[in-house]
């Protein structure tokens, strides 16, 4: 039976990601490993229980969407402008960096010259729902630590945009010097209508009704989705609009009431995220691209902390604060599998070029979590001593 009856499916999943984060709690492993192997397992390319997973992963999006929004929340305005600023110098550099390490390996195992730039550049990013998943929200997102890791991938996702851009207008045969022009202007536009909304309408109504939490709940998440929807109208993200509608709100007295709210329903879709990871990954394949995958994740892995490090400690950062920051980035990301997609549907690269990316980051997700859940404070820590919500 596969997604005709999505309660059957949904069943599968919650009930299957009980058991196996049982196990992993029992034997000590991160729960977002067994979210992984759940999908390996049930998904099309394993047992087959679940055969289409297109519309999980569309559902799935939405606990991206509100990753962003509740990170968004967590950000003072003032910090993020100043850290955005300063890390901005970090972030060209080692993409740059991960982006020749990844097309010289991917030379060295046959791959045409496109294939490879296309490989380079799904290394480039970091992934943003590892990173923040693995933040203590209430310790590190005030702190200096979490404020920097956020920066980063912020600067991260705008490079991706701009990559994604040439890739879909490319799709589309509309890639014109007009229409990148116009993606640019419209994050200032966004960032100033988001302002301009949120003072003179949004918080308005949330004073006048504040005693109705119901009511709360609802214009919260209709914002969030709102300016995410926006977003991707004008040619950004619909995770930068999500990020955008957090970061307009976080000055209110609210922010941490809805911040709270919404933690449950985020959590039931990144579960939706990672199954459908594990579940569109073709098993069959694995024999092929196995040995460059496993190279690469271990470069990544290597050379991600030892590069970020580097380039922190240039602008005055602690080595153990550089440490740290680079082995929380120190896998691929979620936008290197949609590169990977969309730069197959387009036949720029093949399917073992699109498999050996989604394998890399299948394989960076789970070492890189195990890295940091068992080093560093995380709130899905084994350890009691790192445990931090």
């Amino acid at each position: 039976m596969g997604l005709e009856s999505i309660t059957f499916s949904f069943f599968l999943i919650f009930s299957g990601a009980a058991v196996l984060a049982s196990l992993a709690l029992y034997t000590r492993q991160p729960l977002l490993v067994a979210y992984i192997v759940l999908g390996a397992i049930l998904g099309p390319y394993g047992f087959a229980f679940i055969t289409k997973t297109s519309l999980l992963s569309d559902i799935s999006h939405i606990g991206i969407i509100f990753l962003l929004f509740l990170l968004g929340l967590d950000m003072q305005p003032s910090n993020l402008y100043h850290m955005l600023k300063k890390a901005t110098f970090v972030a060209l550099l080692s993409s740059g960096a991960f982006a020749l390490t990844g097309y010289g390996i991917a030379l060295v195992f046959g791959f045409s010259s496109t294939e490879s730039i296309v490989i380079g550049i799904a290394m480039m990013f970091s992934s943003t729902i590892i990173g923040i998943k693995l933040l203590p929200t209430t310790v590190l997102h005030h702190r200096h630590t979490g404020e920097l890791v956020v920066g980063l991938l912020l600067l991260q996702d705008l490079i991706a945009i701009f990559v994604l851009l040439v890739l879909y207008t490319s799709e589309t045969g509309d890639a014109t010097f007009t229409n990148y022009l116009l993606t640019i202007c419209a994050l200032p536009l966004l960032i100033l209508f988001a302002v301009v909304f949120v003072r003179f309408v949004l918080l308005k109504l949330i004073q006048r009704f504040d005693r109705f939490q119901e009511y709360i709940f609802l214009v919260a998440i209709g914002w969030c989705l709102g300016l995410a929807e926006a977003a991707e109208l004008v040619g950004l993200s619909s995770e930068i609009g999500a990020f955008i509608a957090g970061v307009t709100v976080a000055t209110s007295p609210i922010a941490q009431f809805i911040a709270i709210s919404l933690k449950p329903l985020r959590d039931f879709f990144l579960i939706l995220f990672f199954f459908s990871i594990g579940a569109s990954f073709k098993l069959n394949l694995l024999n092929e691209v196995f040995v460059p995958a496993l190279l690469l994740t271990g470069l990544m892995l290597s050379l991600k902390p030892t590069i970020f490090r580097f380039l922190l400690t240039r602008i005055s950062e602690t080595k153990e604060l550089a440490w740290e920051i680079g082995f929380r980035l120190g896998q691929i990301s979620e936008f290197s599998l949609l590169i990977a997609y969309i730069a197959t549907g387009i036949h720029l690269i093949g399917e073992e070029a699109s498999h050996l990316i989604q394998a890399t980051a299948i394989l960076s997700f789970l070492l890189s979590s195990y890295i940091v859940v068992l080093r560093y404070p995380t709130p899905i820590a084994v350890s009691g001593r790192l445990r931090r919500d």
